[in-house]
């Protein structure tokens, strides 16, 4: 049992990353083949979440509770995964509209992911034994972020189809004034967004670190990256190319998300009152 707790672990740990790399490297491909395996990926990573559950404390009510929670964290990118097969969303107006019902599956399932994560936060909120006002003021920021992500979302998968319609309609003509003054607002609400989510997980990090969920090395890391993507999400286009690279990569909309994700994964370890 315990070597099948591990290898649920390992597998939890690595869905981010396996995500990313087959989404950035392999690209799209046809959704006859990615959702049937994204469909076995469900299975697994609950048959993973099932065995990291169990222990000497599953019926506490208190310790179910926060399963719940770290389970509702768990979620967006279990969501996230099926973006694997999708790629990356295409850099043509005529390439985003050929693929138009691929574009607002994918916003449409991250609109999905937020509110999933703000309904996890706020299990955590109102269960931990300790840590309360840190994370009190985790759930404030990212209570605030989450309608302008969702606003943000809705701009990509939504209302950018509608004027790359009119675009192509006469792709001669320039860029007309109100989209340009759209495009720079949406750059704001996108900034402003991210780092507030960065900045939520830094104090839910040390909430978790109050209530004893999280290693002081642990809370270090979160706080690290946390304060990391806050700072990068707000650079300028216009500095030179490392800076711009990172500050595109921080504000990919599943990224902020994977520190709740791991944050999910510890209250499920801690919460088993068992060694692992």
């Amino acid at each position: 049992m315990k070597m099948i707790r591990i290898l649920a672990l390992i597998y939890l740990y690595l869905v981010p990353i396996v995500v990313a790399i087959i989404g950035f490297r392999v690209g799209h491909v046809h959704y006859q083949t990615y959702v049937p395996l994204w469909l076995i990926h469900v299975g697994l990573v609950s048959l993973a979440v099932g065995s990291l559950s169990r222990g000497k404390g599953y019926l506490e009510p208190e310790n179910r509770a926060l399963k719940i929670g770290a389970v509702f964290l768990l979620i967006p990118w279990v969501l996230f995964s099926l973006f694997a097969g999708m790629g990356q969303p295409p850099a043509t107006p005529q390439a985003w509209l050929a693929s138009l019902t691929e574009q607002q599956v994918r916003y449409s399932i991250l609109i999905l992911g937020g509110v999933s994560s703000l309904v996890g936060f706020a299990i955590l909120k109102m269960y931990l034994k300790g840590g309360r006002l840190f994370a009190s003021l985790g759930f404030a920021l990212f209570s605030l972020a989450l309608p302008l992500f969702v606003l943000n979302m809705a701009y990509w998968g939504y209302y950018l189809p509608e004027a790359f319609r009119s675009f192509l309609s006469d792709e001669t003509a320039p860029r007309p004034d109100w989209y340009l003054a759209v495009r720079s607002l949406f750059y704001v609400i996108s900034s402003v967004e991210v780092a507030l989510l960065y900045l939520s997980t830094i104090f839910f990090a040390l909430g978790l670190k109050e209530a004893r969920m999280l290693s002081n090395s642990s809370c270090r890391w979160y706080q690290i990256f946390g304060m990391l993507g806050a700072v990068l999400v707000l650079v300028p286009q216009s500095w030179p190319g490392l800076f711009s690279t990172l500050s595109y990569f921080v504000a990919i909309p599943a990224i902020p998300f994977i520190m709740p994700y791991l944050m999910g994964i510890q209250v499920l370890k801690k919460t088993r009152n068992a060694e692992i």
